[in-house]
Formats: structure tokens, C-alpha cells, sequence
């Protein structure tokens, strides 16, 4: 029995397909279907049942199955322990990013630059996804530290610290007809963007989480007419007259009019975060350590950061 082995089949449950397992795991799909026959062999039962449209384990595999999560972890457990008494960096670590999400608050190339100069065995990889697939994607070990945004309500299993917090605007070019829904500084009711076609972050993203969960509560369901990964998209899109672009506060140098939308959660969050209890290997803990120690002002490491977080130590 090899840990490979148990390492193919933990995917093959948690992904309910060979394919998605293999393409997690960045191998062949064939070698994955071999292996996991092989490790069937050696105990002498099937471990999964491959009938249906997904995989789902046998009911020795869901008894195989925590003995295989136990082994794997006690293996990166070792793995660990040595790198910690050596006092040697080494090993990778998984990165996950919102696009453009920091661009205004910590210099990710510069601060990767400096961690590579100071510890070049560690492998760095880098992913971008949306929040909801990376907050996913930590839980299950995936990623050691993402850089997510956060919809309504603080994320389950997932330490972090909130580092861009701006209430959600609608950005409208001159003469839309939402300006004379507001007069003055009036903030915009979320039952006004009914009917209008909207521009706004994908599913999953936390802005498009909480703009989903505004209008059905204001007995609605958003007509997105546009969707763009980068904030910047959106704009672009809302200055040709192609919607209303729902997204945090832009910074100046747009002829877009934006308008505060009155409600306390139209707000949106970007965290740097982590798992609960903490990222596993200690590469992972000195990169989060150094983004923490690059966060401007009361969201470093002094205080924490956002509600209910905790700075790892």
C-alpha cells in the first residue's frame, strides 16, 4: 500500500469522479483508475462504486476511507516535523487570488520577490478563482492561503483577516435614469436596480454573493445582463450605457456617477485567509506571516484584522 494510492483515492471521493481527481491532482486520469485498482487489489475489495453517473465508495471504502485521511495527514505530519527541526524552508505552498483584488493594498510580486530571495526551495504556486471555489478549496487543503472575498457572513472552517472593506455603489453613466431616483447624497434603495440590466462580478465572487442576497430580500432576482472578473471590466462596460455596474467603491479618474446603496451588507470585503487551524506546513506559516506583517495600517498583524479573526503566530 503506498500513499499515493490512498492519496488518488481521498480525490476520487471527495471530487466524485475520476477525472476531476486527476486534474486536482495534475496526473493522467488512466494512472489515477490504476492505482486505486491496484490499492482494490491489495485489500481485496472494491473501494468504490462506479455504476452511477459519480463515483461513491463502496461501504468498505467509506470504513477505508478515514484510515486513508489519517495516514496521508500523519505523513505531511512528519514531513513537517523535520523541516521544522532542521530549521530548513522547504516544500510548496498554494496560493489562491481574487484578480486584481490587492492591487491597492499589498504588492503580492514584491512580497513573493522577497520570500523567494530568502527561502528559494520553497515552491510557490499561484491560482485564480473565485472566492467561493478558493474558500472551497482551503478547507479541503487545497490551498495553505487564498486571498478571497467574503459575501454576508463570516466563512466557516476559514480563519482571516478583512483587508479592503467599501460599501457597494452603482456605477451609472451620466443621464441614466437611477440619478433621479437620488437627489443629493440620497443612497440608492436595492428595490431601484429592479428591472434595470445589471454588470456585476461572476457567481461565486463574494460582491455577486451579497448583491444576490440584497435583491431577494428586496423581492427581486438581479437581471445580470454582463459579467467580468476584473472591477475594472465592469466599469469599462458601464461607461459604453451597458448596465448598472454593482461593485465597491472605485477609486477616482471615471466619468461614471456611483451611488451608495442603502443597505448596512452592500458592502465589499476582500480577506486574507486561512484555515482555522492554520496552514500546515511551516513554508505556508512564514508566507502568511510576512503578508500579514505587508498589510497597511489596522489590518496587520498588531490587532487581527477583521471580525471574529485571529493573526496566526
Amino acid at each position: 500500500m503506498e500513499l499515493r494510492q490512498l492519496l488518488y483515492f481521498v480525490a476520487v471521493v471527495e471530487e466524485a469522479n475520476f477525472t476531476r481527481a486527476a486534474e486536482r491532482l495534475h496526473v493522467a486520469q488512466p494512472g489515477v483508475s490504476a492505482q486505486i485498482r491496484r490499492l482494490e487489489r491489495e485489500l481485496g475489495q472494491p473501494l468504490l462504486d462506479r455504476s452511477g453517473r459519480s463515483v461513491r465508495t463502496t461501504e468498505v471504502g467509506e470504513a477505508v476511507l478515514p484510515y486513508a485521511r489519517a495516514a496521508l495527514a500523519a505523513a505531511a505530519g512528519a514531513r513537517q516535523a523535520v523541516a521544522e527541526f532542521t530549521g530548513l524552508l522547504r516544500g510548496r505552498v498554494a496560493l489562491g487570488l481574487v484578480p486584481g483584488a490587492l492591487g491597492h493594498a499589498i504588492d503580492v510580486p514584491r512580497l513573493l520577490a522577497g520570500f523567494h530571495t530568502a527561502h528559494p526551495e520553497v515552491e510557490v504556486s499561484l491560482a485564480e478563482d473565485t472566492s467561493e471555489r478558493m474558500l472551497t478549496a482551503l478547507r479541503r487543503g487545497e490551498l495553505d492561503i487564498a486571498v478571497a472575498g467574503l459575501a454576508d457572513g463570516d466563512p466557516p472552517g476559514v480563519g482571516f483577516t478583512v483587508v479592503v472593506d467599501e460599501p457597494l455603489v452603482a456605477a451609472v453613466a451620466p443621464g441614466h435614469p437611477l440619478l433621479e431616483v437620488c437627489t443629493g447624497a440620497a443612497p440608492l434603495p436595492p428595490a431601484a436596480l429592479r428591472g434595470h440590466p445589471l454588470i456585476s462580478l461572476p457567481v461565486g465572487t463574494g460582491v455577486r454573493g451579497v448583491l444576490d442576497r440584497i435583491c431577494a430580500d428586496a423581492g427581486f432576482r438581479p437581471r445580470i445582463a454582463f459579467e467580468a472578473a476584473a472591477p475594472d471590466a465592469l466599469l469599462r462596460l458601464a461607461e459604453r450605457g451597458l448596465g448598472v455596474a454593482v461593485l465597491p467603491r472605485p477609486e477616482t479618474g471615471t466619468r461614471l456617477r456611483t451611488l451608495r446603496i442603502d443597505d448596512a451588507r452592500a458592502r465589499g470585503r476582500v480577506a486574507l485567509a486561512w484555515r482555522t487551524d492554520g496552514p500546515a506546513g511551516p513554508a505556508a506559516r512564514e508566507l502568511l506571516r510576512r503578508l500579514h506583517r505587508a498589510l497597511p495600517g489596522p489590518a496587520g498583524p498588531a490587532d487581527g484584522g477583521g471580525s471574529g479573526s485571529v493573526a496566526p503566530s
